[in-house]
């Protein structure tokens, strides 16, 4: 049973760098032919797709994030990072890692983890 779990904090300051950790147990994320997501949930809106990092350590980001977002990994440690740089309060979301199989799906989800943008 594969399990993801974001951690980081969850309170940032306008225009720092919001970085957070997906732990990934239960499977590795090099195995084909997976990729492994980050989306957000801003309060009263729906889920938005930040980017990915696939098995092969490619990365894949929203065209409206891109200038903004870096998505890297740790095989050692079978985790993924997202960086999101000069935040502003409208970043502020509940943010979750994801599992999406070749097929499109997403399959496994963390518990997600509420950052907000204040100062």
């Amino acid at each position: 049973q594969v399990q993801v779990q974001e951690s980081g904090p969850g309170l940032v300051k306008p225009s720092q760098t919001l970085s957070l950790t997906c732990t990934v147990s239960g499977g590795s994320i090099t195995t084909n032919y997976y990729y492994w997501s980050w989306i957000r949930q801003p309060p009263g809106k729906g889920l938005e797709w930040m980017g990915a990092i696939a098995y092969s350590g490619s990365t894949y980001y929203s065209p409206s994030l891109k200038s903004r977002t870096s998505i890297s990994r740790d095989t050692s440690k079978n985790r993924f990072t997202l960086q999101l740089s000069s935040v502003t309060p409208e970043d502020t979301a509940v943010y979750y890692c994801a599992r999406q199989g070749d097929s499109g799906e997403y399959d496994y989800w963390g518990q997600g983890t509420q950052v907000t943008i204040s100062s």
